[in-house]
């Protein structure tokens, strides 16, 4: 069941990413695997998590390399936007523990995109720059970054979107 206060095309949009397809059978003999939801219905953290993930996949198809998923391309924003950053400064900025971030980071410096060095002034920091190849690659996953957001503007609406990114910085905020 989806929520009811979501406006009709948001409700289709939504059931689309809870209702398999046509057609499949599950091994309990239902004529399809669409699984009630319960309490889930209602929970906005839930609905939150399954948004995120329809637009990392949605992000992922339009890059067109599953290896590039929106975490990457905000590391390399977050780069980008502060050359000489350190992991600390970066990891509070993109929400992200320092393991799942030290991963992500050791990625991107074997792929030759992130330059990671001591940091002058204190040596148990390191600060990250963007190569010359993770530059390129940042201008062209902006490019697709932005059409995405482009499709999410359509989605949510223009004149909701402002408020939309305020509940969401809210949540983040009070709940981080």
């Amino acid at each position: 069941m989806v929520n009811e206060a979501l406006d009709p095309p948001e409700r289709r949009h939504m059931s689309d990413a809870l209702t398999p397809s046509p057609g499949k059978a599950d091994p309990e003999g239902r004529a399809d695997d669409t699984a009630r939801l319960g309490a889930l219905t209602n929970f906005i953290g839930f609905h939150l998590r399954i948004a995120q993930e329809a637009s990392f996949r949605a992000f992922a198809q339009r890059v067109g390399d599953p290896d590039l998923k929106p975490r990457r391309f905000a590391v390399l924003t977050l780069i980008a936007e502060n050359p000489g950053m350190t992991q600390t400064a970066l990891g509070k900025a993109a929400g992200r523990d320092k393991s799942t971030l030290t991963s992500t980071l050791d990625d991107l410096v074997k792929r030759g995109l992130v330059l990671r060095e001591r940091a002058p002034k204190d040596r148990r920091s390191y600060t990250l720059t963007l190569t010359s190849a993770g530059c390129a690659l940042h201008q062209r996953l902006m490019a697709s970054a932005r059409e995405h957001d482009r499709e999410l503007d359509r989605i949510v609406g223009a004149d909701r979107k402002a408020e939309f990114l305020t509940l969401l910085r809210r949540i983040a905020s009070e709940l981080g």
